[in-house]
């Protein structure tokens, strides 16, 4: 299985967010920065380089938080973009959403290394969590929203997910396979049923319990996926993920 030529795709490199599961997210400045020069050397597009999160409990690395000031620190180079995750349930569960914001991120694009947000939402967070949109893309983010778990929900609440989506400024719409327990044909209808619901951008970002992390990513762009994710040596959470250097 390959990838036909003519797809255009970018490929979003989230080792040391997805990664950071096994070692609290505490890498060293100095391993970023061997990891940032063997990305701009691989031309990846987009690095995922942690989350973005207030909570505190319990010690967490700098990629649990992903800060400017930590960023600032590093040898990005122009040549990637730079992204951070924000769980949802993050957001619905405070009391002003755009006053997390503020704190998550008190400097707009201009003045941030940060391109990109992506949010990670599971089904019932979804909706309450989308002005969230309006304000990243108002302070210059673009926005991707990954709708988790994708493998348990039905094709009527993600045709749901699209629909309310569409009313704000997301720029892609990813889907995870979480549990890593979709095939081919999976993946498949899943695209086809985005792509008559959706007219932006699509996503896809798979999980290898079965050994089809890869084959899965390769459907996904064969089918007009534009983005997709891996991570070096398929390090991520449970068996990992569509290993990057086998993408490349």
């Amino acid at each position: 299985m390959t990838i036909n030529p003519k797809n255009n795709f970018k490929i979003l490199d989230c080792t040391l967010r997805d990664g950071g599961y096994y070692n609290v997210w505490d890498f060293s400045e100095k391993l970023v920065d061997d990891y940032l020069h063997a990305m701009r050397e691989a031309k990846i597009d987009v690095v995922e380089l942690g989350f973005r999160s207030i909570n505190n409990d319990g010690f967490k690395g700098v990629c649990a938080f992903t800060s400017d000031e930590f960023l600032n620190k590093l040898k990005i180079g122009k040549s990637l973009s730079v992204s951070v995750m924000v769980n949802a349930s993050e957001l619905v569960s405070s009391e002003k959403m755009n006053d997390t914001l503020k704190k998550l991120f008190p400097n707009n694009s201009k003045n941030s290394c940060v391109d990109i947000v992506r949010i990670a939402s599971h089904y019932n967070e979804f909706e309450k969590s989308l002005p969230a949109s309006e304000w990243l893309s108002k302070n210059g983010y673009k926005v991707m929203y990954n709708l988790m778990q994708i493998s348990d929900r039905k094709d009527s609440e993600i045709i749901n997910v699209l629909k309310k989506a569409s009313n704000f400024p997301i720029d892609v719409f990813y889907f995870a396979d979480s549990t890593g327990t979709i095939n081919n044909q999976e993946i498949s209808r899943i695209i086809n049923l985005v792509k008559k619901n959706w007219d932006r951008s699509i996503g896809c970002h798979t999980h290898d319990n079965l050994g089809l992390a890869l084959s899965n990513t390769i459907t996904a762009v064969n089918l007009g996926a534009n983005w997709v994710d891996s991570t070096v040596l398929g390090m991520g959470r449970g068996p990992g993920n569509t290993k990057t250097e086998l993408l490349v």
